[in-house]
């Protein structure tokens, strides 16, 4: 099995590599429209991408979402998926879109820590119950936030009712024989730390994965 294939989404998709700019497009125009409600570049950290932006409804929020870009750990950042945002907002809810550190500058397991420092960082600026959500090695990021290792601070911890992790690179195993593993240096200890699909969830944060 061609394990490079098998993980190259964007070889099948016509047009694949006109998206990412509409993406960003869409993304600032969405921050644009929302004017004041868009707060952007919260830091959660010290290191440059450790930032992110949170989008308020009007009135007080039901609670907060937190959506985690993804990219295979290796590229976009918060500033491309600020209107995925919009769902969320319709309903009431604040949403929170973090960056963090990509390979080769971090690991995955640094990355991991980051998000939940992001997370709890952006709960102590939100009421309410918090869902975590994200796509591809975001959907990895957001299950890791329900495993029982994860470090979100109590408060934070206590709140998060659910993660929703769409598409999410769950078993990090067979990424050590693609060639991104060149630049994300996953090893048979990082894959087994790593991958929720091996780890056991809190019996108090629901999983829906999509």
């Amino acid at each position: 099995m061609d394990m490079d294939r098998e993980y190259a989404n964007g070889a099948f998709i016509a047009g694949s590599e006109a998206y990412p700019a509409r993406w960003a497009a869409r993304a600032a125009a969405f921050r644009a429209e929302l004017g004041d409600r868009a707060r952007c570049a919260i830091a959660y950290g010290a290191g440059p991408r450790q930032r992110f932006d949170l989008f308020v409804p009007e009135g007080t929020p039901a609670g907060l979402v937190v959506f985690v870009h993804g990219g295979y750990w290796m590229a976009f950042g918060r500033e491309d998926w600020s209107h995925l945002a919009a769902g969320p907002l319709a309903r009431g809810w604040a949403v929170a879109v973090p960056s963090y550190t990509l390979a080769p500058g971090a690991r995955i397991g640094a990355m991991t820590r980051e998000i939940a420092a992001a997370v709890t960082a952006a709960a102590a600026q939100v009421a309410g119950p918090v869902v975590v959500a994200g796509h591809s090695a975001g959907g990895h990021l957001a299950a890791r936030m329900a495993c029982g290792d994860a470090r979100t601070g109590p408060d934070a911890t206590r709140r998060m009712v659910r993660v929703v992790p769409i598409s999410p690179l769950a078993e990090l195993e067979p990424l050590r024989a693609t060639q991104m593993n060149l630049t994300l240096g996953i090893d048979a200890a990082e894959a087994a730390a790593e991958s929720p699909s091996r780890l056991a969830r809190r019996p108090d944060c629901s999983a829906l994965v999509w």
